[in-house]
């Protein structure tokens, strides 16, 4: 099971680590204690708020843009993976965006890819690709 720490989970999702923290104490995020005894959020129930969030156009306004890059590249959590024999689709809650790949379903299986996987969608033209991020 994938646990992102307070700081982490609100860094996702684009808010606050004190507003993620408020909405748990509120409890309309379900935590729970990491190895380390630090609360943590589920990968899969993060997953989840993430999409509900996005549903609710829950998001922060985006500012000025200071540079841009041809390759875009949105770092988020996977909420669905459909795989058949040969193929798999894999949908990415980034913030507000979601994000929905067709890939191999080895490649998909070799990613470890499942709902609550921390991924970056990294897209080029009509292309989106899916990537682990090397360090959480």
């Amino acid at each position: 099971m994938h646990l992102f720490r307070m700081r982490e989970a609100a860094d996702l999702l684009g808010i606050s680590d004190d507003t993620l923290r408020r909405w748990a104490d509120a409890g309309r995020l379900e935590t729970v204690t990491d190895p380390a005894g630090r609360r943590a959020v589920e990968g899969p129930v993060l997953a989840r708020f993430a999409e509900e969030l996005a549903a609710e156009g829950a998001h922060l306004e985006v500012g000025e843009v200071a540079a841009a890059s041809v390759r875009n590249r949105f770092t988020g959590l996977v909420t669905r993976v459909l795989k058949d024999g040969v193929m798999a689709q894999v949908e990415i809650q980034s913030g507000p965006h979601r994000f929905v790949s067709l890939l191999s379903r080895e490649a998909a299986d070799e990613l470890g890819l499942e709902p609550g996987v921390l991924a970056v969608a990294a897209m080029k033209a009509t292309n989106v690709s899916v990537e682990i991020p090397s360090s959480r």
